[in-house]
């Protein structure tokens, strides 16, 4: 589960890791330093978009749903979170920013093989060895946090689909259990398959 990858023959798939990852930086940079307007929400979708439509060799439209569906919750817990403290205008366009750039990070992982991935953070980290600090370690680090939110989508959209099986009351509290149970034994299932390649 470290990554979502998508076996193609894209654009997007054939671009190597490395220039990959700083597009990925360069869109999700450029993203945070719209401003809080109607028209930059929308540039963030466009670009977005534009993105899975460059992917050429995946059913875009229906990946792009998909990844929509599965993060729905996560998207909804960070909108109710907006609107406490920001209001209701700025919650929905900031969160359609922060939407946006999740799903590129999707994107890059269903495109990319997780190998090579890490591969180009560990080349990029390199210079960390100056000051005594292991690349490798910081590129696995930055792996499993960028597949973390795509990961934790999929299992709300799993206990979600759970839930709609057994004839569950739908609510936060009986959906706020099940969800906090898979993503710690998927935490621990990941510890373990870390902890058996060597990494502690």
């Amino acid at each position: 589960m470290l990554s979502l990858y998508r076996p193609g023959s894209s654009p997007l798939h054939r671009m190597p890791a490395g220039p990959k990852l700083v597009l990925l930086v360069a869109l999700v940079l450029a993203i945070s330093l719209l401003p809080t307007a109607p028209w930059a929400a929308g540039a963030a979708v466009a670009l977005c978009i534009i993105a899975y439509l460059f992917g050429g060799g995946m059913p875009w439209l229906a990946v792009l749903a998909q990844q929509f569906w599965a993060l729905k919750w996560v998207i909804a817990f960070m909108l109710v979170g907006q609107l406490i403290f920001l209001g209701p205008v700025p919650a929905v366009l900031n969160t359609v920013r922060v939407t946006a750039a999740v799903l590129l990070a999707a994107l890059l992982a269903l495109t990319t093989r997780v190998t090579a991935l890490l591969d180009a953070l560990e080349r990029g980290l390199a210079p960390l060895r100056l000051v005594r600090v292991d690349p490798a370690r910081v590129a696995l680090m930055l792996t499993v946090t960028l597949s973390t939110l795509p990961v934790m989508g999929h299992i709300a959209h799993d206990v979600r689909e759970a839930q709609r099986a057994r004839g569950a009351r739908p609510g936060v509290r009986t959906f706020a259990v099940p969800y906090l149970v898979m993503a710690l034994k998927h935490a621990d299932e990941l510890g373990d398959a870390l902890a058996a390649r060597g990494v502690r």
